[in-house]
């Protein structure tokens, strides 16, 4: 396994390229729930991803990844926009809710997309969008040309289980609060329903191989598989193929990794015999942390996050620390690995740079990483990372060489930490060193300084609150038609 982490500094040296004058293809790969050690260029030795560990050795693997979230759908708005999701108040899950003209990517903020087309590119998204359900907030509405996926947090794998049936899950009877309203949906392209009529995974990458061959304009696709994410769905074949994992849920994971890395090949193979993958630059990474075991989700223990601690949702290294990957042959000519702080918003940073997307509006948060994938400059694109969920119930700064931290995943932890000598959090400095949490603080502070509170209901209490109107509606309704007095005729 390589080494994750450690004094920061771009560990080995890249040559500096003669760029081409055409502009690159963008290819954003973005995974779900995926854990930091579930694959093979992180150092698993049970779940073989051989696509995706040959782009790393062929590319640069960027050992300090980050997301700007711990869950699903504010680090997507972060990766979209190019901007901390705290600036516009977006802090929770977006229910599926195809009615709701407030609910969605706000309006106020340019997606990648948006900055893309007006240079000339054909732009894409296949898989999940999980920004908002109405047509304000479609992918189609918001810069991309082409959509085909689902637009709810989360979606079946297999075509046998989709319904047209109203999205609202039930148990027993009672509804079922989740992010994943629309689970069960069938698939979209563009605005109308799309075919689906094989293995999930392996239908987005078809599409996606679809995609990156046709025209010659260049191109920016978004493929945002569901995979790993929830429900645990796989092919028996490949399952099968699985037998030296023991545990009947990480192995049914690990096949939906490996089904997705097969997927992976395919758009792979298809940017090579277009003759394209020479100037397509390639991100791949996950939208957070493997799902670990916490109060309220103690079976949600199959993925495996390495040396860090907790996983998606917590403010800890598991949360947001992602595999993070960057392939482009034609800008970097020696692969290698890279030490410094890289964030999600730098993938919005550098198509724009690079393509000459539109800089107007709100300004990009992220650092061009061109300059750090071709050697010309070295140290740290970020000087300090910042997080928040819900307007600071939990929060963390994290520096080259610090961390600071509130904790609420399951326990409240004000964690303090040496990320130089420490970078696994194993000794929590609060108290010992009071300058360097004051430095870290005042960093917070002063970032925090220029968010917005969250304006949208996390997933469940949405629902709650829409079901209360239904009810409160039905009501009004019954005591009106009660008052009312019979029509009497002549």
């Amino acid at each position: 396994m390589r080494r994750v982490f450690g004094v920061l500094a771009v560990v080995v040296a890249v040559v500096a390229p003669a760029f081409s004058a055409e502009k690159p293809n963008f290819l954003v790969i973005l995974a779900d729930d995926l854990g930091y050690q579930d694959v093979g260029f992180t150092g698993s030795k049970e779940i073989f991803t051989p696509r995706l560990d040959a782009l790393a050795a062929n590319g640069m693997v960027c050992n300090n990844g980050y997301v700007t979230h711990p869950y699903c759908g504010p680090s997507r708005a972060g990766l979209m926009s190019g901007r901390y999701q705290a600036r516009f108040g977006l802090e929770i899950n977006i229910t599926y809710s195809p009615y709701d003209l407030h609910s969605g990517f706000p309006l106020t903020e340019k997606t990648i997309a948006e900055r893309m087309k007006p240079a000339g590119y054909r732009t894409g998204i296949i898989g999940k969008w999980h920004l908002g359900a109405a047509q304000p907030f479609h992918p189609n509405s918001r810069g991309f040309d082409h959509f085909y996926g689902f637009l709810s947090g989360g979606h079946s794998y297999f075509p046998e289980n989709t319904t047209t049936a109203y999205p609202l899950l039930l148990e027993n009877g009672n509804p079922h609060y989740s992010a994943n309203e629309g689970c069960y949906l069938p698939l979209m392209r563009n605005n109308q329903a799309g075919e689906f009529n094989e293995y999930l995974t392996t239908a987005l990458s078809r599409e996606a191989a679809g995609f990156v061959t046709q025209g010659d304009e260049p191109f920016f696709l978004y493929l945002a598989y569901n995979a790993p994410h929830g429900p645990l769905e796989a092919p028996k074949k490949t399952i099968d193929q699985y037998a030296h994992i023991k545990d009947k849920r990480r192995r049914t994971y690990a096949v939906m990794i490996d089904e997705m890395d097969r997927g992976i090949g395919m758009v792979v193979d298809a940017l090579k015999q277009s003759g394209k993958l020479e100037n397509t630059l390639i991100f791949f990474l996950s939208d957070n942390g493997g799902v670990t075991s916490k109060p309220g989700h103690e079976n949600e223990n199959y993925s495996n996050n390495g040396p860090f601690r907790k996983g998606k949702g917590s403010m800890h290294e598991g949360g947001s620390h992602v595999p993070f990957l960057v392939h482009w042959p034609k800008g970097i000519k020696k692969p290698g690995t890279f030490d410094g702080l890289v964030s999600s918003l730098d993938i919005a940073a550098t198509a724009v740079a690079l393509g000459g997307g539109d800089t107007s509006g709100h300004a990009l948060e992220g650092v061009n990483l061109e300059p750090y994938l071709s050697g010309k400059k070295k140290g740290s694109p970020h000087d300090a990372l910042f997080w928040r969920i819900k307007d600071g119930v939990s929060w963390c700064v994290r520096t080259p060489t610090g961390k600071y931290l509130q904790e609420n995943w399951g326990s409240d932890i004000v964690g303090l930490y040496d990320m130089a000598n420490d970078p696994y959090e194993s000794t929590n400095l609060m108290g010992k060193a009071p300058e360097k949490r004051a430095e870290l603080a005042k960093l917070w502070n002063d970032w925090n300084a220029g968010n917005s509170a969250n304006v949208l209901l996390q997933a469940g209490d949405y629902q709650k609150k829409r079901l209360q109107m239904y009810g409160e509606l039905h009501r009004e309704l019954q005591e009106k038609a009660r008052k009312t007095k019979p029509v009497v005729i002549q």
